[in-house]
């Protein structure tokens, strides 16, 4: 298990030990983190599971591949630090990732 937060829409903390190897927007679902919409389900085929990785954890994640660049284009309020929580695996070296959900999904 890894410990990582989201940092919800209300400004509400969700601290999540969440399973090696499952996926970011797994661990929102599982623990009812708000504003992770997920429609459909984890296959990067959406952007409704779109976060703001902390500046101070964005290095430590795989480089983003072209299918999650392509969908991001489909998100609202697009950033740098951007990411699709489903294209994130969790992993003993992202313990304390700190991700906020956006105000609105896509």
């Amino acid at each position: 298990m890894t410990a990582i937060t989201f940092i919800g829409q209300d400004g509400t903390r969700y601290d999540i030990d969440a399973p090696d190897g499952s996926s970011v927007m797994q661990a929102a679902i599982r623990n009812d983190v708000p504003g992770i919409d997920a429609d459909c389900g984890g296959a990067c085929a959406c952007a409704t599971c779109h976060v703001y990785v902390d500046e101070a954890h964005a290095e430590r994640l795989a480089p983003m591949d072209a299918m999650e660049e392509d969908m991001l284009d489909f998100a609202l309020d697009v950033r740098p630090n951007s990411r699709l929580s489903c294209q994130i695996r969790v992993r003993p070296d992202l313990a304390g990732l700190v991700l906020t959900v956006p105000a609105r999904q896509a």
